[in-house]
């Protein structure tokens, strides 16, 4: 599960803190921030579901993961973007 905080909906009501404080520390104003990064560990993923839902004005939402992003996870390969065979690119040694 991959999420994005909006700050600028974030009316300070600390909802999320409640329910998964490791992932949305309040600052000093009572506003939450994400720490750690969008990525949400699988043992993690029904306490920051539970802010997600319960979060009044839905600053909290899930990231889609894309079919690349799936593949490339199941197979532990990272995505080479400048790889020419996925660009229309000509095989090196084969000039037209």
């Amino acid at each position: 599960m991959r999420i994005k905080l909006d700050r600028t909906l974030c009316d300070g009501f600390g909802i999320c803190a409640k329910h998964a404080p490791e992932h949305f520390p309040l600052d000093d104003w009572g506003y939450a921030s994400l720490a750690g990064g969008p990525a949400i560990a699988p043992g993690d993923e029904d306490a920051v579901a539970r802010a997600l839902l319960d979060c009044p004005v839905h600053a909290i939402t899930v990231l889609a993961e894309t079919n690349r992003a799936k593949s490339d996870a199941a197979t532990g390969q990272p995505h080479d973007r400048h790889d020419s065979r996925r660009c229309g690119a000509p095989p090196s040694g084969n000039p037209q």
